[in-house]
């Protein structure tokens, strides 16, 4: 809703723009301003406290850093909370209470993991030279064989590996942030999809990079996009996720993937190639590494299959990046935990992980297939093996008030708002994962609950706005 909102700013020291920041900050947490609430527009604002137009924009902006609002394109600027029922945050939400339906984060299928996890600690127990190995201190591209089982494994995932041009890392988001380092310094620019994985939103924002949004259609990245960003700014690297983005759940085809890495090629841009979600070679076109292997940092890791906790990620870097990458891993962390990597490798040298991918794989197409069921009819996007699907809604429903009915109806998901790169716009749109709850009868209770919000319509029961 529009709210007439004019703040004191006589309360605030410093600078207006920071005082209309602290003000919005005063005000949700005194509760006069709540989550929903539609600030006043730019210039109304600035009538009212007399500044310039500047001034409210800046302190806007400066709020919006702050997590406390959120700028959408052609609407407006409203209050936002990493605490609502939408579940926005870019990060581990509360256990869900009794009853309700976690779609909001992408973790993998709960499904038998502990006593892979025991023998593999019971098999380490007994091997003393390995424990002695683990508890010391190496190199920070981690063990030989360790990289070279991770490499292996992947190789056989059809992945191009080189575990020579690797390094073992504290999970993929590590990886990720090892790489920006690598390739840009603090004020230089680097480029995604519109709509990214929050992780690359905040390392970008954490290493102080400029970050700029380019737009898809449906097949990912447009790369006349990326030319014309490379054209107007001296853009560093291009994060892409071919297999599947995160939320949209688009996959870039073949013939993109090479027009992609020839204006990266044509700028000199690093390609950086986010495979955590793996995906076996029979379900993809080639891997943007194998393509280009001289101009692209690759990452993976073990967590959307094995386990998130054993935070173990690989990154390969051609020769040009690899020492920046090495040094930013080395000025980090010194090395990721020899421990995690051997209780990863000892799973993948025993077969738990891969029949561990195998079961998560066939139950994740059970689960699609139960949400093709319950969305028919509706405009929706998915891959056979992702863990999302990315629902878009239809009118008068809008993204948050719907998240917020899904949440009173006991069903967490995810707008795009938090998926959002700066001011890029926000469909009215939202994220299940899907793979979140650990029984099947749960994600179609799930599933059965979102379809009957949408069907009773805005304002109709639930949530009142």
């Amino acid at each position: 809703m529009d709210t007439i909102w004019v703040p004191d700013l006589s309360v605030h020291a410093g600078p207006r723009y920071r005082a209309i920041a602290e003000a919005v900050a005063r005000a949700v947490a005194a509760g006069e301003l709540a989550v929903g609430d539609r600030l006043p527009t730019h210039r109304a604002l600035a009538d009212a406290l007399g500044v310039t137009v500047g001034t409210v924009t800046r302190g806007y902006a400066e709020a919006e850093r702050r997590g406390l609002v959120s700028a959408r394109v052609g609407s407006g600027t409203y209050v936002r909370s990493l605490q609502d029922g939408s579940g926005q945050g870019f990060s581990v939400a509360p256990a869900a209470e009794d009853g309700d339906i976690d779609f909001g984060l992408a973790f993998p299928v709960p499904m038998g993991r502990t006593p892979a996890l025991a023998e593999a600690l019971r098999d380490l127990a007994g091997d003393d030279a390995a424990l002695a190995e683990c508890l010391g201190y190496h190199p920070e591209a981690g063990l030989v064989r360790h990289r070279a089982v991770l490499a292996r494994w992947l190789r056989d995932w059809g992945y191009g590996i080189d575990a020579g041009r690797s390094l073992i890392c504290l999970g993929a988001l590590h990886g990720l942030n090892m790489a920006l380092q690598a390739v840009a310094r603090p004020g230089e620019t680097v480029a995604s999809a519109g709509l990214v994985y929050p992780g690359m939103i905040a390392a970008a924002r954490g290493l102080g990079l400029r970050h700029l949004p380019l737009a898809s259609d449906g097949e990912g990245v447009q790369p006349y996009a990326l030319e014309a960003a490379c054209r107007q700014h001296a853009v560093r690297a291009v994060y892409l996720t071919p297999d599947q983005n995160n939320p949209t759940t688009e996959a870039i085809p073949e013939h993109r993937r090479d027009e992609l890495l020839a204006v990266a090629e044509r700028h000199d841009v690093a390609v950086i190639e986010d495979a955590v979600h793996l995906v076996a070679a029979a379900e993809r076109p080639a891997a943007l590494v194998d393509r280009a292997p001289e101009r692209v940092i690759h990452i993976t890791g073990v967590s959307k299959v094995l386990a998130g906790g054993l935070r173990v990620g690989l990154v390969q870097a051609p020769p040009r990046w690899f020492d920046d990458v090495a040094q930013a891993l080395r000025g980090n962390c010194w090395m990721a935990p020899p421990l995690n990597a051997e209780a990863a490798c000892r799973w993948i040298d025993s077969g738990a992980a891969d029949e561990l991918a195998r079961r998560q794989r066939d139950e994740i197409g059970a689960r699609q297939a139960l949400a093709a069921g319950h969305f028919q009819g509706l405009a929706f996007a998915a891959q056979p093996y992702g863990f999302n699907v990315w629902l878009h809604l239809p009118e008068p429903w809008r993204a948050d008030e719907f998240a917020r009915a899904c949440a009173a109806e006991g069903v967490r998901l995810k707008t795009g708002e938090s998926f959002a790169v700066g001011r890029h716009p926000v469909p009215q749109a939202v994220r299940l994962a899907i793979s979140a709850p650990a029984a099947r009868e749960r994600v179609a209770e799930g599933l059965a609950r979102v379809r009957r919000v949408l069907e009773r319509g805005p304002g109709r029961g639930g949530t009142t706005l």
